[in-house]
């Protein structure tokens, strides 16, 4: 949940906020067991056979596989996804939100063997655009240079989404749409939940009556990026399974990627992601994804803060934090929403990664200090990183 909110966007992330609203009132359901594929909406049931899903997804046009960015057990799941998925459709691509559309021929160059690791990220701007850890990803790129099987860029320069959510749609010139259709309109459930996103920005940004439908707006262009590039794939290898990999938000409920697929004639779309076996499961519902494979992370990841942000407008700078997870290490040393992170150890907070870089060198038992400004006074607050077990 260390993140800018997708940019500037998601004040919460959608795939947390929507669990968390669904179970509060619901009795726990545990999901499975790990290495089990359950049903969504089935609660204790008996897990199901991953071959006969994976067979029938196979046939499908699309399959998305959402991940928490930072889970390196996530990216493990997908790999071994995928070869299976690739067992029995060899006609694949592999879409990534990771990269820029910018990026494509470096994407190519991968792919047929050109480029060494260090130069491949080098190139695509790793750090800089995504951050990551790149090597929970590299694996997935490997399978597919390994295999041959196209790496499709599927997102879009930052620049276009931030500009939509200041001007509106029609307000940005076509030249820096980046051959970006209009989106088809979110149904329903999605604008509710993106109405309880935005009810977590600021009040004064609030005042501004056609600042919730640029919102959407914004938010709904990622999705049609990437659906598109994935839709203009597929009219050229008709019969090919495309395979994105992306954030569960933008995947799970049909509500995004899903949503402007089908509005630009892709209807045979399958979505599948991993579920921790100690959450509930209660309310998730049938449409929250084809199914589920349940994970247990491994002790050790990658430590997590727990806060998520967004870049702050004023001279001095800053990270403003619009949610603080419950039980964190933000909760616990104090953390609250509303703080701005002026410094990390001493050093500006830049922008998130800033932040999640300096989370990530955090050997456990450690403390990080930070510098925040609440309420108009400044302060500093520790960040203390439990011991291993």
């Amino acid at each position: 949940m260390d993140s800018m909110r997708h940019l500037l966007l998601l004040a919460v992330p959608l795939f947390t906020l929507a669990t968390s609203c669904a179970g509060e009132s619901a009795k726990a359901v545990t999901c499975g067991q790990p290495g089990q594929w359950r049903l969504t909406d089935a609660g204790p049931s008996a897990p199901l056979e991953g071959g006969p899903l994976l067979e029938r997804l196979a046939r499908q046009q699309v399959v998305l596989l959402g991940e928490a960015h930072d889970s390196a057990e996530d990216h493990r799941w997908q790999l071994h996804t995928l070869t299976q998925l690739f067992a029995r459709q060899p006609r694949m691509a592999l879409g990534f939100e990771m990269f820029p559309r910018r990026v494509q021929p470096i994407l190519d160059q991968w792919v047929a063997g050109t480029l060494a690791e260090d130069e491949f990220l080098k190139r695509v701007e790793w750090n800089k655009v995504w951050g990551y850890d790149a090597r929970d990803y590299l694996p997935l790129f490997h399978f597919a240079r390994m295999n041959r099987l196209p790496m499709l860029a599927l997102n879009v320069e930052r620049s276009l989404p931030e500009a939509v959510g200041k001007l509106g749609w029609n307000d940005v010139p076509d030249a820096q749409r980046e051959g970006v259709t209009r989106p088809a309109l979110p149904g329903a459930a999605y604008r509710k939940e993106l109405q309880r996103v935005f009810d977590q920005h600021p009040a004064k940004e609030k005042k501004d009556k056609s600042a919730f439908p640029r919102f959407v707006e914004a938010q709904t262009v990622w999705d049609r990026a990437m659906a598109q590039v994935m839709a203009d794939y597929l009219k050229q290898a008709p019969g090919a399974l495309v395979v994105g990999i992306m954030g569960a938000g933008h995947v799970r409920d049909g509500h995004g990627v899903a949503h402007q697929l089908k509005d630009l004639g892709i209807a045979q779309t399958g979505a599948l992601m991993t579920w921790d076996h100690t959450e509930n499961c209660a309310n998730l519902g049938k449409g929250f994804a084809d199914a589920l494979y349940v994970i247990q992370p491994p002790a050790g990841n990658t430590p997590r803060l727990g806060v998520a942000t967004e870049p702050t407008a004023g001279e001095s700078g800053g990270l403003r934090i619009v949610e603080v997870t419950v039980g964190s290490i933000a909760a616990t040393s104090d953390l609250k929403k509303g703080d701005v992170i002026l410094e990390i150890a001493g050093r500006p907070a830049k922008n998130f990664m800033t932040l999640r870089q300096a989370v990530q060198r955090q050997a456990p038992g450690t403390w990080l200090p930070l510098k925040i400004r609440r309420d108009g006074s400044d302060s500093e607050i520790i960040a203390r990183f439990p011991p291993a077990p």
